[in-house]
């Protein structure tokens, strides 16, 4: 592979994962920000509006995206000449870590407390962190064969809908699940699990299909061997293809959510209705709705240079996403807490469990959604030069650590 070639799969990979990166924080500022977000549904046709739906629905795209460029991240190292023993290796050992972020950490970025009766919530990071573990495992084995069992939990997983434990059952007051019941909410569904002690830990990222996204990353990875015409024709049919499977399989209205799209007074309620598909655990059509698009993105950025300046600032982001991911915590959460108490609202419930911040959350909290996009913009621009210098620090310095954030 030629050094500019090089340099496109790096570029194209990155600047969508630093797009995903970007839109992230604006889900999280939203949550600590906007008035209403965490006692309402921002997706519910019936009650919300198009803007505040639409805020919520782009972010869809953040999860998806990260997890599958980790899968693809993963091959490249494969591809860049690491051995299956020094990937593994890394793999088990940096998924570790993230489990432990995601429970220290950012645990804490979260709620700003260090009571932990609530031990956290299981999202993102710690999915990726397993699923690295998981992958340790699997890279092992032909890459094929890992894709196409990844694909296939993607497909099928939906057929488990109807195993179900009792739902929310920390909400409801009724007893804590027992190990089976446990077992069943990581591997498939959200809920509450009961740690040692009585803690509580909320699993809001289940490991299917989470896990399955990063092995179908991974198997995808293997087009950056190929030239870059070909590869860009592969994502675009890629792209399109699961693009136009969301559409017919969601107008067809059987299978591939557990929530069937209705039709309501208005059109523009039903359009809602439409795209609102489960993203816990993603559903199917949430997964072909938010990564055919994503593909289509990563073809076209196969084409840049990384000239220009919003190529520039994109990809900067791109480069360090555990770095930002924490910082943008500390700027959504600050910001929460901070507008509140200047506009006289006591955010005390800003302090609290996550799951308790919604019902201790006094009235007149939050503000507008043109409040929340200046924050978000605002956050953005304060991160960008901390992230450019973290990513010449990490240009610079190879040191085996920086590997791990």
């Amino acid at each position: 592979m030629t050094e500019s070639a090089l340099k496109r799969r790096i570029y194209s990979v990155d600047l969508l994962r630093g797009i995903a990166m970007m839109i992230m924080m604006l889900d999280h500022v939203r949550e600590f920000v906007h008035a209403g977000a965490l006692t309402s549904d921002p997706t519910d046709p019936a009650t919300t509006t198009a803007p505040l739906f639409f805020t919520r629905w782009i972010t869809h795209f953040c999860a998806p995206t990260f997890v599958f460029l980790s899968g693809v991240s993963i091959y490249l190292q494969k591809a860049n000449g690491k051995t299956n023993a020094e990937l593994s290796r890394f793999l088990w050992t940096r998924g570790l870590w993230l489990i432990f972020l995601e429970f220290t950490l950012i645990r804490f970025l979260i709620v700003f407390n260090l009571d932990y009766s609530f031990a956290g919530m299981a999202q993102v990071i710690w999915v990726i962190g397993v699923s690295m573990i998981v992958m340790a495992a699997l890279i092992y084995l032909p890459v094929k064969v890992v894709g196409i069992a990844g694909v296939a939990m993607i497909v099928l997983h939906n057929l488990l809908d109807g195993i179900q434990v009792p739902p929310q059952i920390a909400f409801a007051g009724t007893p804590p699940p027992d190990l089976s019941q446990s077992l069943w909410i990581i591997l498939h569904q959200v809920g509450i699990v009961r740690l040692f002690g009585g803690s509580q830990l909320f699993l809001a990222y289940p490991l299917i299909p989470w896990v399955g996204v990063m092995m179908a990353g991974y198997a995808l990875g293997t087009v950056y061997k190929w030239s870059s015409e070909q590869r860009q024709k592969l994502l675009l049919k890629l792209g399109l293809a699961a693009t136009a499977l969301f559409v017919v399989i969601r107008l067809i209205n059987v299978y591939g959510d557990p929530v069937i799209w209705k039709y309501f007074a208005t059109p523009v309620a039903t359009v809602l209705s439409f795209l609102n598909t489960t993203k816990y655990p993603p559903s199917l059509l949430f997964l072909l709705m938010t990564l055919g698009p994503a593909l289509l993105v990563l073809a076209l950025a196969d084409r840049i240079d990384g000239n220009a300046i919003w190529q520039r600032v994109c990809i900067t982001f791109g480069r360090v996403p555990m770095f930002y991911y924490i910082l943008q915590w500390i700027v959504a959460h600050l910001s929460g807490v901070l507008l509140g108490y200047f506009a006289g609202v006591d955010v005390g419930y800003l302090f609290l469990a996550l799951l308790d911040m919604g019902r201790a959350a006094p009235p007149g909290h939050g503000f507008s959604l043109v409040v929340v996009y200046a924050v978000w913009i605002t956050g953005l621009i304060i991160l960008y030069p901390l992230c450019s210098w973290f990513a010449n620090v990490k240009k610079r310095n190879k040191h085996w650590a920086l590997s791990y954030l």
